[in-house]
C-alpha cells in the first residue's frame, strides 16, 4: 500500500467523494486453507504421524503464496492510483491500531515476568512457605528445583546481547536516514539506508541464533530451566520473530524503491514499515534492560 502525504494541493479527505472498494478476492480463502493445513500438520506432528511435516510444509507454502499474491494485488491497486486521501487515513489508523495490539502483546509478556520476579518469587520464599520448601532460594534466576543447584547459567548482558542492542539502535538510525532521503527526494540515500537496515536486521537474527546455540549447548539454558528459561525464550523468541517479519517487510520496500516506487509525498508503505521497525527497536531496549541486565 502507498498513501498520500500532506503536501499542498493534494486532495483532502473531505473533498474525496468516493472510497475504493476492491473486488472480491480469493486470498482470504487461500489463507484459511493455509492455516488449516498448518494447524492439522502441527497436531499430526505432535503425535508422531508422517502426515504432520507434509501438512505443515504445504500450509507454509500456501501461506507464502497468499502473502505474495495478496500484497502484489495491493501494490498494483496503489500504483494504479486507487488509494487516495480517505484510503490513506484508513491505512494510518489500521497500522496504528495494529502496533497498539503488538504493544499489548508484549505488555502481557512483561507482565508475566514482573509477576514471577516481583510477586510470586518473594511470596514463595517467605516464612510461611519455608515450611513446605525449606531449601527454596527466592533468588533470580530461579533454581530448576528446590535444594538442587542450578544446572544452567543465566545469559549475561554484555556479550552478544549488548552487541545486538547496538545493531538494532544503528538500524533505527539508518532507517531514519533513509526516511530523510525519501522526504528530500534523494533516491540513492533512500536505497542505501534501506539496504543497510535490512543487512543489520539479518545480522541481528544471525547473532541471536548463535546466542541460542550458545545458551543451549554451553549454558544448559532451555525451556526446562524453570521460570527463567521459559520467560527468556518466550520474550526474546517472539521479539526475534518480529525482527524477522520487519526485515522481510523492509526488504520488500527496498525492492520497490529500486523499482522506482514511492515519491516524496506518496510513501505510506515505507512509513508503516518504519513505524513497525522503531517499535521493534523500543521493545528490544526494554528486553535488554529487564531480561538481560537486571
Amino acid at each position: 500500500m502507498q498513501g498520500h502525504g500532506t503536501a499542498a494541493g493534494e486532495e483532502s479527505a473531505a473533498q474525496q467523494t468516493r472510497y475504493f472498494v476492491p473486488p472480491p478476492s480469493r486470498w482470504p480463502l487461500v489463507g484459511a486453507v493455509a492455516l488449516f493445513c498448518i494447524g492439522l500438520g502441527a497436531a499430526f506432528a505432535l503425535n508422531g504421524m508422517l502426515l504432520g511435516p507434509l501438512s505443515l510444509g504445504a500450509g507454509v507454502a500456501i501461506l507464502v503464496w497468499m502473502l505474495v499474491g495478496w500484497f502484489r494485488d495491493v501494490i498494483r491497486e496503489s500504483r494504479a492510483g486507487s488509494y487516495r486521501a480517505r484510503e490513506d487515513m484508513s491505512f494510518r489508523w489500521g497500522m496504528g491500531w495494529f502496533i497498539f495490539s503488538e504493544v499489548m502483546f508484549f505488555a502481557a509478556f512483561f507482565g508475566a515476568l514482573y509477576y514471577v520476579r516481583v510477586i510470586a518469587l518473594p511470596e514463595l520464599g517467605d516464612e510461611t512457605h519455608k515450611l513446605l520448601w525449606p531449601d527454596f532460594n527466592p533468588a533470580w534466576p530461579l533454581q530448576t528445583a528446590p535444594g538442587i543447584d542450578a544446572v544452567y547459567q543465566a545469559m549475561g548482558a554484555w556479550g552478544l546481547p549488548a552487541i545486538n542492542t547496538a545493531i538494532l539502535l544503528s538500524s533505527g538510525g539508518t532507517l531514519t536516514w533513509a526516511h530523510w532521503g525519501m522526504i528530500e527526494g534523494k533516491r540513492s540515500q533512500l536505497a542505501w539506508g534501506l539496504g543497510i537496515t535490512v543487512l543489520l536486521g539479518m545480522l541481528f537474527l544471525s547473532l541471536q541464533a548463535y546466542e541460542y546455540h550458545h545458551a543451549l549447548s554451553e549454558l544448559g539454558l532451555s525451556f526446562a530451566s524453570g521460570a527463567y528459561g521459559m520467560t527468556f525464550y518466550m520474550m526474546t523468541g517472539f521479539h526475534g520473530m518480529h525482527v524477522l517479519v520487519g526485515t522481510l517487510i523492509l526488504a520488500v520496500i527496498w525492492v520497490r524503491v529500486l523499482r522506482g516506487h514511492f515519491s516524496e509525498h506518496n510513501h505510506f508503505a515505507f512509513e508503516a514499515a518504519a513505524w513497525y521497525w522503531h517499535f521493534v527497536d523500543v521493545v528490544w531496549l526494554l528486553l535488554f534492560v529487564f531480561v538481560y541486565w537486571l
